[in-house]
Formats: C-alpha cells, sequence, structure tokens
C-alpha cells in the first residue's frame, strides 16, 4: 500500500520555498534510496541540511512507548519523518508546501503508518488524537502563520487540543543566546548578525526564546512538564545531545557551531569560551539549541 499523499487540504499555493533546488532534490530522492555519495560531494546548505541522516539524531535516540501514534507538524522535505516511522505505529505529517511534502512521500513512500498532509493545520481536523507532537524547528514561526495578538502562546495551546491527556510535545528550536551568535553566527532565520540577542527589531514574522523564556512560555500554553535537553552544535545537526542531569563536563572541548550557507564572523574561540562558561554553570544559558519534551 505505502504512504499516503493527502491533497484535501491543499490551497493550491506553496507559501514558501528554498528555490529551485527543491526541484533538484525532488530528482534525488526519485532516482536515490541512498544518499550518501551524493552528499560526500555536496557543499550547499539546502541539500545538507535536507538529506543528512545527521537531521535524525535529534529524534532517534528517544525511548518512545510502544505501539504510539505521532503528528509531525511542519515535516518539510522529510528529514526525520522515516526516523519516526520506524519507531511509531502511526505518523501524521502536516506541510504547507505541495513542493516539499512531494520530496518527504518519495522518501518515505515505503512506510505503510505514514500520511502526509499538505495545507495549513488550522484548516484540519483529525478524528484522533495524538501520543506524540513534533514542532522540529517550526515554533518560531508561528508569527506568520497565527495570526493573533499572542500566536506562539495561541499555537501551542492548539497544539494541545491534538495531545492525548498523558501525549508529549517535542520542540526542537534554537536558543535565541546562543554562544555562537555572540561569537558572530547569523541568526539562522533572519541572516542578520546579533538579531536574537537584541530582539528582532521590526521583525513579528519569527521569534526565538532563551531557556527562561520558552519555560514560561510553556507553562503559560498549558505545559507544566518539561524536560531540556541541549543538542549540540544545534538541534538540526546535533553530534550530542546533553541532558538536565548531564551537562557538559569542563573537559568536553566543545565544537565551534559550524556554518555552512554564509560567511559569517568568529569573534573568539568558541570552544574555549564555552570551557568558561561550563565551569562558571552557565552552559543551559548559552546552549546554541534546545529539545524540550513537554506535556500537562
Amino acid at each position: 500500500m505505502g504512504a499516503i499523499f493527502n491533497l484535501d487540504f491543499y490551497s493550491g499555493q506553496d507559501f514558501y520555498s528554498d528555490g529551485d533546488i527543491e526541484d533538484e532534490l525532488l530528482h534525488i530522492v526519485q532516482n536515490h534510496t541512498e544518499y550518501d555519495s551524493i552528499l560526500s560531494k555536496e557543499s550547499r546548505w539546502a541539500i545538507l541540511y535536507h538529506l543528512s541522516p545527521i537531521r535524525q539524531n535529534i529524534i532517534n535516540w528517544y525511548p518512545f512507548e510502544e505501539g504510539a501514534n505521532c503528528l509531525e507538524i511542519g515535516g518539510g522535505c522529510g528529514a526525520i519523518t522515516g526516523a519516526l516511522c520506524e519507531k511509531l505505529e502511526s505518523v501524521k505529517v502536516v506541510e504547507l508546501s505541495k513542493r516539499r511534502a512531494l520530496i518527504n512521500h518519495t522518501r518515505h513512500q515505503k512506510y505503510d503508518n505514514l500520511e502526509i498532509l499538505v495545507g495549513n493545520l488550522n484548516d484540519m481536523k483529525f478524528e484522533e488524537k495524538f501520543d506524540y507532537i513534533t514542532l522540529n524547528g517550526v515554533l518560531e514561526y508561528a508569527g506568520s502563520f497565527t495570526h493573533t495578538d499572542e500566536p506562539y502562546k495561541d499555537f501551542l495551546k492548539q497544539i494541545k487540543s491534538y495531545l492525548k491527556p498523558n501525549g508529549k510535545l517535542i520542540i526542537a528550536i534554537e536558543n535565541r543566546y546562543g554562544l555562537k551568535y555572540f561569537a558572530g553566527a547569523n541568526e539562522d532565520h533572519t541572516n542578520k548578525v546579533f538579531d536574537s540577542i537584541t530582539g528582532y527589531e521590526g521583525n513579528k514574522s519569527v521569534c526565538t526564546f532563551g531557556k527562561d523564556e520558552l519555560e514560561e512560555l510553556l507553562l503559560q500554553s498549558g505545559y507544566p512538564i518539561q524536560e531540556f535537553y541541549y543538542p549540540h552544535p544545534d538541534y538540526k545537526m546535533p553530534l550530542e545531545i546533553y541532558s538536565q542531569e548531564w551537562l557538559p563536563s569542563y573537559y568536553a572541548q566543545l565544537s565551534q557551531a559550524p556554518n555552512f550557507d554564509t560567511q559569517r564572523y568568529e569573534l573568539f574561540n568558541e570552544t574555549k569560551a564555552f570551557e568558561g562558561i561550563i565551569k562558571n554553570n552557565q552552559f543551559e544559558f548559552f546552549a546554541n539549541s534546545f529539545l524540550v519534551i513537554c506535556g500537562e
């Protein structure tokens, strides 16, 4: 039977895109089932970002409950969809872009437990509730698709209505105070230096959060149970994931955050800076990304 591709909620318009390189991505997944040989010769960020197996590190370690179901909101080109299908009884993916959803479906069409729905989550109704919901690089964009006075809170409250009573929301997002931003890396969404640190002045469509801010946002949105993890060098290409109970030691030698798509400043040695930050018990404030498992 294979994966289901559902266009019932598609408006006929894709609202965002990486451009023509998505056609190249579609061609790759139509003609290959493994991407190692392609990735070994590739330096373009869009190809690495969407196809690298390192992306799955953010979720493939998590001990999902047996027989559980999942809603992946903003599945993109399917970076973690396959890992979810391998671990869960059933997976539904919501994706605004038809072209990205098609790339995802082509990659993962062998999975009988997968349905990809193209369209806006706000237009969809689900008969079932979910054990898990994932927001992998999605929450920060709530201001651009939830048009209320408090879009981030309202988006999280809406998602809560799709969860089972003991369900878990899994969020991966950048830390607005990540050390890489102080060291000169461009903000991941606006491509401006220091933009998140200074509060995204004049920008209401994207927003990331510091740890205390994110904790408070989740609490106000109905998620009092929160487990924080810290992917390094970030959640996109995580090589290590630290927990609140197991933070990096002074001797960890944390690597500098890589830069794939644009030139960046390197104002200081991030590895050396992390040594002092860890020694002073400030790693959680300066970690580049958060992974949060939360619920009621």
